[in-house]
């Protein structure tokens, strides 16, 4: 992708303690669906689920299929310069509307082109996304309260349902990033 900026954005998990969180370069003419791939990536999400991007104004929904309500846009159909234009703008995106995933996404700094990194690029991340379907923000408290206790009555059902190795604090960026080169290009 080319463009004449490059956005820093800070991805933030709302609700979560310590906070999730991923800061992605990404240039400012990209379009939100792919933002949204970008994000699914950076966070660890399975891209399962449906979502959608809002500021206080607008909506954006990807498939365009699932907007049935006409002041909804087309992500596919805009790009973030257009809902970001100066530092400190956000906009929310929400991931799984049954587990309400909520992130708020700043943008911090506006770069010049010719970073030498291929973009999207993931160059800070903190913690491990919860996992797919485990129930909101409240139920992952609840995962991460077991798994820091082994001797709780849960640990061992609970290290069964997640996958192999989880580790809350673990983030692999290196994969994240082989990932986003591979699918958002």
């Amino acid at each position: 992708m080319s463009s004449s900026t490059i956005y820093q954005l800070k991805v933030t998990l709302e609700g979560t303690k310590p906070a999730i969180w991923r800061r992605i370069l990404v240039p400012s003419d990209i379009k939100l669906d792919t933002l949204h791939l970008a994000i699914q990536i950076s966070m660890g999400w399975n891209n399962a689920h449906l979502h959608q991007f809002f500021n206080r104004e607008l909506e954006f929904y990807g498939p365009r299929e699932l907007a049935t309500d006409t002041e909804v846009k087309d992500e596919s159909q805009f790009q973030l310069a257009q809902l970001l234009g100066a530092e400190h703008d956000c906009i929310r995106y929400e991931y799984d509307f049954g587990d309400g995933w909520i992130h708020l996404i700043i943008l911090e700094k506006i770069l010049p082109a010719g970073s030498q990194k291929k973009l999207p690029y993931c160059s800070v991340s903190k913690y491990a996304c919860p996992p797919e379907d485990c129930g909101g923000i409240w139920a992952y408290a609840t995962i991460r309260k077991i798994l820091a206790d082994p001797e709780h009555k849960d640990y061992a059902k609970t290290i069964r349902y997640l996958d192999d190795g989880f580790d809350p604090s673990h983030v692999n960026r290196r994969s994240i990033n082989q990932s986003l080169f591979k699918y958002c290009q």
